[in-house]
């Protein structure tokens, strides 16, 4: 039986830092309900959870600094796509 839980959906900009980039969401606003599904590409810092988006995956989505990202935890996994302009 598959487990039903709350699908989490954030969109924020895209930010350049130490020379990766990396979508940062605030805990406090669903951070925290993505985390799970992120484990591998993210880590939690100064309140934040920092998902960081590799090369090949900006690449293939189009995604730069400045970009904004939409997140979600449907399907248990973390789903990300590029919001148009």
């Amino acid at each position: 039986m598959k487990q039903m839980f709350e699908v989490t959906s954030l969109t924020g900009p895209i930010e350049a830092i130490e020379g990766k980039l990396l979508l940062r969401i605030p805990l406090d606003v669903g951070g925290d309900k993505l985390a799970d599904c992120s484990k591998g590409i993210s880590k939690i810092q100064d309140g934040f959870l920092c998902i960081e988006i590799r090369d090949w995956l900006a690449q293939k989505l189009k995604i730069s600094e400045g970009s904004f990202a939409t997140v979600d935890n449907a399907g248990g996994k973390l789903n990300i796509r590029l919001e148009a302009k």
